[in-house]
């Protein structure tokens, strides 16, 4: 099982985890949404609970909780800006077989 952070991302959880002040890592999961299936929830962490994986991607803590392994395992998570205002996380997933035309869900 893995997942695996770009540099940005890496450099982007930092940053944001010292701005905050506090929390343990990135909280990674998916949860039953949309049209297609899955949707993807990106969140601090701020406790690692018993049924939680913990990867360790260049210092920062990916947790993922088990019942999210199968959707997420071998992804890569990139942080990329485009543009002046445009930036956020992009989910590249190995695991997708489809998504929805919005973009808000996918089915593995």
């Amino acid at each position: 099982m893995s997942i695996t952070l770009t540099p940005s991302a890496v450099e982007r959880v930092r940053t944001m985890l010292l701005k905050r002040g506090h929390g343990v890592g990135l909280y990674l999961a998916t949860k039953v949404s949309g049209c297609t299936g899955f949707a993807y929830v990106v969140d601090y962490a701020d406790e690692i609970k018993d049924d939680d994986e913990v990867i360790d991607c260049d210092g920062v803590k990916v947790i993922v909780p088990k019942k999210s392994l199968a959707q997420l395992s071998g992804m890569t998570l990139d942080y990329a800006k485009n543009g002046l205002i445009n930036e956020g996380f992009e989910f590249h997933n190995p695991n997708v077989k489809d998504t929805c035309g919005c973009g808000e869900s996918f089915s593995v």
